[in-house]
């Protein structure tokens, strides 16, 4: 196995555990770097590849925000389903978290499963990235503006209610159908305009990507139709392994973060990513 592509494996490992959390589409990013420094792997192997890598990213998400995601045990357990028995150790509170995460995840779900070849090839190109990434930077700028100076209605994880659960879900289906949307950024921007806080968006968004991940993953591997050789496993692997690790190290800091700070610098780096990425590949086309 030659040593560069390893190190390009973890670069794009690197890339991927950033941008996958920040609301700047981790697509936008890949697109560009593979463009740069390409893996020398065939088309359809970079098309699992660039998808299954978030497994890494997930999985660091389920080890830092274990304690919050998993339903069963007695310690930490305010809401027992029952005192004694299996039922006390399962947490209701968490149930119903996960109630509400497959709720938003439906409309996504759905439509991946049904169309998700068909979106890749209508809208996976350096266009529609370079607009989705311009459209939703400046929809994060209008949408803090819109907010300055108004406490939100939601504040915590728990008020979240069914009904601004199911309108995320919505947004985030925008990221299904539009490469370079930022699933994190479409999900962020939906709950802003909702009126749920920062905070509670971003962890929100956290949790949503655990099923989303993997089941979009999951889809790639099943349609995958060719073999993985031993190079490309080792590709995959150390990609996956590198956005663990870097993941690991942004969730928490992206949230300290956004407890003291807006967005709007994420928009503006979207829209200036988005002109990056349309004068990049406009130029190389004359060229």
């Amino acid at each position: 196995m030659n040593v560069v592509e390893i190190l390009k494996a973890m670069l794009f490992g690197v890339v991927e555990g950033v941008t996958e959390w920040l609301p700047v589409s981790s697509t936008g990013h890949m697109i560009l770097l593979n463009e740069l420094m390409p893996l020398k792997v065939s088309e359809s192997f970079y098309s699992l590849y660039e998808v299954v890598i978030q497994l890494g990213a997930i999985m660091a998400v389920l080890a830092v925000f274990w304690d919050e995601v998993w339903p069963f045990g007695r310690r930490n357990n305010p809401q027992p389903a029952g005192e004694t028995g299996l039922l006390a150790w399962v947490k209701l509170d968490k149930i119903r978290l996960w109630l509400k995460i497959a709720l938003a995840c439906v409309p996504a779900a759905v439509v991946g499963i049904l169309f998700d070849d068909v979106f890749d090839r209508l809208f996976h190109n350096y266009v529609c990235v370079s607009v989705a990434l311009i459209v939703f930077g400046v929809a994060f700028i209008l949408v803090e503006r819109m907010r300055e100076g108004r406490r939100p209605a939601i504040r915590s994880l728990e008020a979240l209610d069914w009904r601004t659960v199911a309108l995320i879900g919505l947004f985030q289906l925008l990221a299904a159908i539009f490469p370079g949307t930022s699933r994190s950024g479409a999900t962020i921007v939906g709950a802003l305009m909702l009126g749920v806080s920062r905070a509670v968006a971003v962890e929100f968004t956290f949790y949503l990507a655990i099923p989303v991940m993997f089941g979009a993953s999951l889809i790639k591997l099943l349609k995958y139709d060719a073999f993985i050789t031993r190079g490309e496993f080792v590709l995959l692997a150390v990609g996956m392994l590198t956005a663990y690790v870097v993941s690991a190290l942004v969730v928490r800091r992206l949230l300290a973060y956004i407890k003291k700070h807006d967005f709007k610098p994420f928009g503006w780096y979207r829209i200036a990513l988005g002109i990056v990425v349309l004068a990049f590949f406009t130029i190389r086309s004359m060229g």
